[in-house]
């Protein structure tokens, strides 16, 4: 179930939340509780097992880090999405980076090149990959985002910068991604955000 058009998620749950997960009946909603479930029912690299020596201490690791990242960083990128190009769009920008200098950086000291020095992808990257590559492509868009978040984030953030790259390299991530299609819905979202903010003043 991924789409609100999707008769079968009016019919499951009439708030119409997705992702949405159909498990033997039983419907889950909201992303980092399907990955979380579905981390825990189907064990591999991703995550260690509670039970798991050092898992609850990789858990807890995990899980500050994507709650740092989760609730730190989005909030700051939308407001720099939407701001006008110019000052008030590099402001924004500005704060971004300020963020993932001070919250995200010293997290990422051991990354190898994954979260925790991992060779492949953990639940950390499941979390937060949907979120680094739209952060790291929308710079080549000049209405979403200005190229020199990129040449700032590689030289304040080195710890993210290399964390980041390595993430949207994955072909888990990109398969399915199309930057320039989803750069220009962007770009039609912010002007008719900007539309309706203009028109409720």
């Amino acid at each position: 179930m991924g789409s609100t058009e999707n008769p079968k998620i009016t019919l499951h749950q009439p708030a119409r939340l997705v992702p949405a997960l159909d498990y033997n009946g039983t419907i889950l909603t909201e992303s980092a509780v399907v990955a979380q479930f579905l981390v825990d029912a189907h064990p591999s690299h991703l995550e260690k097992a509670s039970s798991d020596e050092g898992g609850p201490l990789q858990r807890a690791r995990i899980n500050f880090f994507v709650d740092a990242f989760v609730g730190k960083v989005p909030g700051l990128y939308l407001a720099a999405l939407r701001a006008e190009a110019g000052e008030e769009k590099e402001r924004a920008v500005g704060k971004v980076v300020d963020a993932v200098v001070k919250e995200l950086e010293p997290l990422l000291g051991d990354a190898g090149p994954f979260f925790g020095g991992a060779d492949r992808f953990t639940f950390a990257e499941v979390q937060t990959a949907s979120f680094v590559i739209r952060l790291l492509d929308f710079a080549q868009y000049e209405a979403l985002l200005p190229k020199s978040l990129l040449t700032t984030l590689q030289t304040k953030a080195p710890n993210f910068w290399k964390w980041a790259s390595a993430v949207v390299k994955e072909d888990s991530v990109t398969y399915k991604w199309d930057a320039k299609a989803n750069a220009e819905k962007a770009i039609l979202r912010v002007e008719k955000a900007r539309k309706e903010a203009a028109a409720a003043k």
